[in-house]
């Protein structure tokens, strides 16, 4: 499955910013937040809604609801700055927290948490990681929801690499990526190259 590649003018903008090695944990988190909201609102473009009826100061009219649970689940860390953004939005929804860190000498990913509602079965699950590197955090974290029960799945990433998305495309063909940029590639510690960093980092001044 081809990513879903979200350029739009103000998408671009703020992906610039992120870039930018001089820019403070305050204005990074600023950018990646406003980047966070336009990618979801692109993911959730298409997401089936029910009619609900609505009282009106003046009258009653007609109006949408969620058809289905919304989930979001960041992975920790750096996918928090991604979910804070997002939360806002749509403040009904669950939030997962899914732990996967990369061990820096193999670039395996290493699970040590993990939060699951018990409405992923029946929830629009949105898998929240700013940088698709190697694949191998995305599908750790995508093989975790499902074996708990999730069925409707979409990642959201700001900076996937050629590898990452091809890691994704082969464990789960049926995961749709939702993206800002696809970079050139990994350098030999497994960084997205031109990248933006190591984005929980950058976001949380640590």
């Amino acid at each position: 499955m081809d990513p879903v590649l979200v350029s739009h003018p103000l998408a671009r903008i703020h992906l610039s910013a992120l870039r930018d090695a001089k820019a403070p944990p305050a204005r990074f988190r600023w950018h990646l937040h406003r980047l966070a909201e336009l990618l979801f609102w692109e993911a959730t473009r298409d997401l089936d809604t029910t009619a609900r009826r609505v009282q009106t100061p003046l009258a009653e009219t007609n109006g949408s609801t969620f058809a289905r649970p919304l989930v979001l689940a960041p992975i920790l860390r750096a996918g928090l700055g991604l979910e804070e953004a997002i939360l806002p939005l749509v403040p009904d929804a669950v939030v997962a927290h899914i732990g996967i860190a990369r061990d820096e000498t193999t670039a395996r990913p290493v699970s040590y948490y993990a939060k699951l509602p018990p409405v992923l079965a029946e929830a629009d699950v949105f898998l929240l990681d700013p940088m698709l590197a190697t694949g191998g955090s995305a599908c750790a974290a995508a093989d975790k929801l499902k074996a708990a029960g999730a069925r409707r799945l979409r990642l959201l990433c700001v900076v996937s690499s050629p590898a990452g998305l091809e890691a994704v495309a082969t464990a789960h063909p049926d995961l749709p990526v939702f993206t800002a940029a696809v970079d050139e590639g990994l350098n030999e510690h497994f960084y997205i190259v031109p990248g933006l960093g190591d984005a929980g980092d950058r976001c949380f001044g640590t």
